[in-house]
């Protein structure tokens, strides 16, 4: 597995690859673990597309980035 890779489509969409898992999840907050630092996301009408054990989609209207 290698390191947390986050590809944005404008501010609307969010694909995730090398998660390790999901620590909160609400329509204005998603929290997920990576290998070596945590990421989150921050907006409104947050939602995850899909996951698997390898990547994500998330949409909404997505306004802050932040790596923990």
């Amino acid at each position: 597995m290698g390191a947390l890779k986050v590809t944005m489509t404008g501010n609307r969409e969010a694909w995730i690859e090398n998660y390790r898992g999901i620590l909160e999840y609400t329509e204005h907050l998603i929290l997920l673990q990576g290998k070596t630092c945590q990421v989150s996301f921050e907006g409104t009408r947050l939602t995850i597309d899909y996951y698997t054990n390898e990547d994500m989609k998330i949409s909404g209207c997505i306004s802050c980035i932040k790596y923990i």
